[in-house]
């Protein structure tokens, strides 16, 4: 059974991703969000790298999936990358 302390963390890894995933949306804050939703991306990827190298430990997932996210992370960190061009946002709402 999982300890409060390790539900607790993934609670608030879920909030820090939903809220910097949040700011992408106001133009006036999109450049923050994009830099937030990298910084997760890259703090979260040794876990999913230990979670890929032991499949075992996880039977829920697929051992296919454990590994195909962890090139996924190499494209949303570069679709946020987008994001913290100045230039890039300004034209979302031209």
């Amino acid at each position: 059974m999982q300890t409060f302390k390790t539900l607790s963390r993934y609670l608030l890894g879920g909030v820090a991703e939903a809220g910097v995933g949040i700011l992408l949306l106001f133009r006036r804050w999109a450049v923050w969000g994009g830099w937030g939703i990298i910084v997760v991306c890259v703090a979260v990827f040794p876990a999913n790298l230990h979670m890929a190298m032991h499949p075992e430990f996880f039977p829920q997932f697929s051992e296919l999936a454990l590994w195909a996210r962890l090139p996924l992370q190499g494209v949303l960190i570069a679709w946020a990358y987008w994001y913290t061009r100045c230039e890039s946002v300004a034209s979302l709402n031209t």
